[in-house]
């Protein structure tokens, strides 16, 4: 194949091989250096675009067989668009040229049986098969690390790109694992159905990999993840296809999807699965809150978790955070609260909802009304398009030699509020301790729950020229152990990948490191399913 992924239609949109999203949204270099002004201690200009020819991809260390060649693909663009993910250290490395090991090959499939030769000949051969998804990956997930297998084959499952059957009766739908989120969602539309799932990478991610990620989306509330989602999978191992029956629920022993949600392509490729799907919002309100003092902020998103409201959305943004996004400028924390239903009006919950943050000290501000009638909302709207827009500011930032990165965790409330000042006080510290420079560290609430939250924290610092990705390294390795410290999960939706392994070998009870390794060793005899992902 002498095509590229990154650019099947000449009248698309290009794909950035090496940073977020579409090549045409990236920040300028004034921009970028507008960006870098207000971090003392970057770059004075920002680092090249890196250019694939730069990379000096040499030959494939393997050449498939000729039964399978015409799913193979060496040109060097794909194998470089399919050597990481898209996380900071990512993207620091390919500005400096340094994007780790490249694959020798990148294979997609168009049907299943294709995916079982791919992973027989891989097993024959000693060739490392790692699952690309969409690439999205923010903790190592598709790339691989390491010298014990002959070649590399990245495998790219998107052109498995289809809604295959829809059960309006009992809402479900089957759908292949390479769907992207925006075509899966125009697939369902003229069914008058959703699987109403958005994570921030929503348009460059697929179904397989949320659910081999056990994603979270959008929602703060209810099915915040994609596992309450799933009714069946269908899974290609070397040991053979496994496929769940489609029920309801079960209490027949061990749930056999749990196996595979969440096991990143170490065990099996998910190919196919049912899931639960819902009619289409029609009716929706929104409406933001601020708070003179976090503590309160955190006790009124509490009390909301733990009412029967329900809320579609219900972020805290901490003073900094809302600051960034152009929610605040006060000082303020601010609570973004979002409700939407197919069935009736939203307007007395939403309602409800701000009367229950009011008692906690909420303010909300006047609002002009908007096109429909509803409030028009300059917090709310503000962070929706921050929300969107700061993938491609990081990778701004991080062309000026700054760090810019996130991190996410869970933990019960009573551990939260000492969690995110433990968090705050020491990665800033830390910071200035490697680098001389300080560290902005801010936090808000994606997820919350009865029993309790899941922050998000955003690090901005000052890189050190040439080392970035050393000095992010040491910055997280202190994060995740003040998330050890506190009890917090090393992850809640970005999954463990690579850069998680530490923490989650420390998180998981050793029988169960048993079990998952024992499983490891029956489905993927030769060790070839994206090796030293969950464990050795």
């Amino acid at each position: 194949m002498s095509g590229t992924t990154t650019q099947p239609n000449p009248s698309a949109p290009l794909r950035s091989w090496w940073g977020w999203g579409w090549e045409s949204a990236h920040p300028d270099d004034a921009e970028c250096v507008a960006m870098g002004s207000l971090l003392p201690g970057t770059l004075a200009r920002p680092l090249p675009v890196p250019r694939i020819a730069d990379l000096g991809i040499g030959a494939p260390a393997v050449q498939p067989s000729a039964s399978l060649a015409r799913l193979i693909s060496t040109d060097p663009g794909d194998r470089a668009a399919h050597a990481m993910g898209k996380a900071y250290r990512d993207i620091a490395r390919a500005l400096r040229g340094r994007p780790g090991r490249i694959p020798d090959l990148v294979a997609f499939p168009t049907e299943e049986r294709e995916v079982a030769d791919l992973l027989d000949w891989a097993g024959e051969h000693r060739v490392a098969v790692v699952p690309f998804g969409g690439g999205s990956s923010v903790v190592g997930g598709v790339e691989y690390r390491g010298d014990r297998h002959r070649a590399v084959l990245s495998l790219d499952l998107t052109r498995m790109d289809r809604v295959l059957e829809v059960d309006s009766e009992g809402r479900a739908a089957r759908i292949q694992a390479g769907t992207l989120g925006p075509s899966l969602e125009n697939q369902l539309r003229p069914h008058g159905l959703t699987l109403r799932h958005f994570p921030q990478s929503f348009e460059f991610s697929t179904l397989g990999g949320w659910l081999a990620t056990r994603a979270g989306g959008h929602y703060a509330t209810g099915r915040t993840h994609i596992d309450d989602f799933v009714q069946s999978l269908r899974v290609v191992t070397p040991a053979g296809t496994a496929e769940s029956w489609r029920l309801p629920a079960s209490g027949a022993g061990p749930s056999p999807d749990r196996m595979f949600l969440g096991s990143e392509g170490a065990l099996g490729i998910i190919t196919e699965a049912w899931v639960r799907l819902q009619a289409r919002p029609v009716h929706k309100a929104s409406a933001s809150l601020a708070f003179d003092d976090f503590g309160a902020a955190l006790g009124a998103v509490r009390a909301l978790a733990q009412s029967d409201l329900a809320p579609a959305n219900c972020r805290l943004l901490d003073s900094g955070e809302a600051a960034l996004a152009g929610a605040a400028r006060d000082g303020s924390a601010v609570l973004v609260l979002g409700f939407e239903s197919a069935d009736a009006p939203v307007d007395g919950r939403l309602a409800q909802a701000v009367d229950l943050a009011r008692s906690h000290g909420g303010r909300r501000e006047p609002s002009e009304a908007g096109t429909d009638g509803a409030p028009a909302d300059e917090a709310v709207n503000a962070w929706r398009s921050a929300f969107l827009r700061m993938p491609y500011l990081r990778d701004g930032l991080a062309r000026m030699g700054a760090v810019a990165e996130t991190f996410e965790t869970a933990a019960t409330w009573g551990r939260v509020p000492a969690l995110v000042e433990d968090v705050r006080r020491t990665v800033s510290e830390a910071a200035l301790k490697i680098s001389g420079h300080p560290a902005t560290v801010n936090c808000r609430l994606t997820h919350v729950y009865p029993d309790g939250a899941a922050p998000y924290f955003t690090v901005l610092a000052a890189g050190r020229p040439g080392e970035e990705v050393a000095f992010w390294d040491e910055l997280k390795a202190v994060a995740n152990e003040v998330l050890h410290r506190h009890r917090a999960t090393i992850t809640h939706h970005h999954a463990v990948g690579r850069d998680h392994r530490p923490g989650y070998d420390r998180q998981r009870p050793e029988p169960f490191a048993l079990a998952l390794r024992a499983a490891k060793g029956a489905l993927d005899p030769h060790g070839v399913l994206n090796p030293g992902v969950l464990l050795d």
